[in-house]
């Protein structure tokens, strides 16, 4: 921690972030108290951010601060005690005569600045007249450019792009020499080969434990470009919820990618070997995770095409990281798979895909949003597969018709609502990642959001949900209520569980 200003009655601190935080730090808590003031006397302020500035204090006084981080876990311990005084009067009164100059010659300056600034535009606008016709087409390509481009933001570099697939390799990924790499054991298979894990030790660096993936023998040249295309998308991203690349091995066989090792593996098969064992905080919390980073994708013009909880890897403190780039463009090779199913010449996976992909190949950050829902339907089910058992042309033909997948078992409301807002057939009405973040942020900040349950998701397993069903009020009797919403085989269900009458009906779902 450090003292970025002072004054007779504030202190502007500022620190840095945990190396280790236990998840997505959500905010900061800095506590300060009076040197001369027990303990007990703290005051305690929250920032979003890593900087704050602490008002109202006594002028000349010594003050201890302490902060600490909170996550979707808590919060972690306070940091080691530091202390900072604030100005004494005379302190103040000296250096505001001491920048009195600065201020005086800065204003001068500025008039300065002004009146030049004021002759330029005149010069410049007597040559326009001249130059208008040479320049009309240069002026509407500035004017395009800066409407879409913010200065400093990185935009993903599609490395297909590139007339040497390796010149996209050497850009955006770090050569790694095979004396620095370890390969320990097999975890999985991958589209191109096999999955290890093993340890990194690059020169003057610590030790670290890494996943690697390498290219299986007798491949083809396109093969080899395809592999080392995930690591040139990989290079250019840098965020806590996105996989890390670590480098890649091209000189030397096997070909290896080689990225940060994420402990506890895909989120599919983690959340079915932990059912039921985490609080929906922290289910929320790996969800917020997910959706931070496809925002960052979003907002480099990145679209994923195959967002699964299958494709999103865990870390030892539930840090989840989207993974998996570029893969699904190869997998027309692979008739083993029955996740990918033919559509268009391509292979797609049906139960995560927006409709508009399916039917016109239409893939945009807006189909990654309807993939995301899904994502989260799989996250509060603990993993299990959507639409069941249902064949691919069937869960088409069901949300051609409106249908969509009901809330998992104990599913707060509010986060079913979030995957309907995301399953909105219109792609333009659907959230951005950006409002998906702060959705969730506020679903953390008050978890009183997340105690309604949704309907009937307690006692009764329903089939998909018709979001064009009729209103249970224009039918006389829960039986004619239930075939007409194509849940006839439920009547027996619903009155053994003695829903017999809209009262109960109409009880329950206000519940």
């Amino acid at each position: 921690m450090h003292q970025v200003s002072r004054t007779v009655d504030s202190i502007t601190l500022s620190w840095s972030q945990p190396d280790q935080p236990n998840g997505v730090i959500l905010d900061y808590e800095l506590q300060y108290y009076e040197k001369e003031l027990s303990e007990y006397n703290a005051t305690a302020i929250k920032s979003p951010t890593n900087t704050v500035t602490v008002q109202g204090l006594k002028a000349g006084a010594i003050y201890v601060f302490q902060v600490r981080a909170r996550t979707v876990a808590g919060y972690g311990r306070y940091s080691g005690k530091m202390y900072f005084q604030t100005m004494t009067e005379a302190e103040y009164q000296t250096s505001i005569q001491e920048k009195l100059p600065l201020i005086i010659g800065s204003s001068a300056a500025g008039l300065v600045f002004l009146i030049a600034v004021v002759v330029i535009a005149i010069v410049c606008n007597r040559r326009r007249g001249f130059e208008r016709a040479d320049s009309e087409y240069t002026d509407k390509l500035q004017h395009y450019t800066s409407g879409h481009m913010t200065p400093g933001m990185k935009i993903y570099i599609d490395p297909f792009t590139y007339e040497d697939p390796n010149e996209a390799v050497r850009e955006f990924a770090k050569e790694i020499d095979i004396s620095c790499v370890k390969i320990e054991q097999v975890i999985g298979a991958g589209e191109f080969g096999e999955v290890c894990s093993g340890h990194l030790k690059l020169p003057g660096k610590r030790e670290i434990f890494v996943a690697i993936k390498t290219l299986k023998s007798g491949y083809t040249e396109k093969q080899r470009r395809d592999f080392l295309s995930e690591a040139s998308i990989m290079g250019q991203f840098d965020h806590p919820n996105v996989i890390h690349l670590e480098g890649v091995v091209t000189k030397s066989t096997p070909v290896m990618i080689i990225t940060e090792f994420m402990e506890n593996g895909s989120l599919d098969s983690f959340l079915r070997q932990n059912d039921g064992q985490f609080t929906v905080i922290q289910l929320v919390g790996m969800l917020r995770g997910i959706a931070a980073g496809m925002k960052y994708l979003a907002d480099m013009n990145y679209v994923h095409r195959d967002l699964a909880a299958r494709n999103i890897l865990v870390n030892s403190n539930l840090v989840c990281k989207v993974s998996d780039f570029g893969l699904s463009r190869f997998l027309e090779d692979d008739t083993s798979d029955p996740t990918y199913t033919s559509a268009l010449g391509g292979k797609i996976p049906i139960r995560w895909t927006a409709p508009e992909a399916i039917q016109y190949r239409k893939f945009t950050s807006a189909s990654d949003v309807w993939s995301y829902g899904i994502v989260m339907w799989e996250v509060m089910s603990y993993g299990e597969r959507p639409y069941w058992d249902m064949t691919n042309q069937d869960v088409i033909n069901a949300i051609e018709q409106d249908y969509r997948l009901p809330p998992p078992m104990d599913c707060p409301s509010a986060l079913h609502q979030l995957m309907l807002d995301c399953w909105q057939k219109d792609r333009n009405h659907r959230p951005k990642f950006g409002q998906i973040v702060n959705t969730l942020d506020k679903m953390i900040r008050n978890p009183n959001s997340l105690k309604a349950m949704a309907p009937l998701s307690s006692g009764i397993n329903l089939p998909l949900l018709d979001r064009t069903v009729p209103d249970y009020t224009s039918f006389n009797t829960v039986d004619e209520w239930l075939e007409a919403i194509k849940m006839g085989q439920y009547k027996e269900s619903f009155a053994n569980a003695g829903f017999t009458s809209f009262d109960v009906v109409s009880q329950m779902m206000m519940e």
